[in-house]
């Protein structure tokens, strides 16, 4: 997973503002005891972060993958 995928799935779930709050303060046992921000600066995969976030945050597994994206039609 990337970067911005991680972002992606932290906006979608959480809201754009409240994303970057929960990154910033909350600390997540699974990826050391860090903060999301502090995990991903330490080179923790963001795919282990966004689970992590997901496990304290009691995000549904339906929605870990993110939300279904329908296609344009033209």
């Amino acid at each position: 997973m990337r970067i911005s995928d991680f972002w992606r799935l932290m906006d979608d779930e959480f809201g754009a503002g409240y994303s970057r709050v929960l990154s910033s303060s909350l600390v997540l046992a699974r990826v050391g005891s860090r903060t999301a921000d502090q995990a991903l600066a330490a080179g923790v995969s963001a795919r282990e972060v966004w689970l992590a976030v997901c496990d304290v945050q009691d995000v549904p597994v339906g929605r870990r993958l993110g939300r279904d994206i329908r296609p344009s039609v033209n």
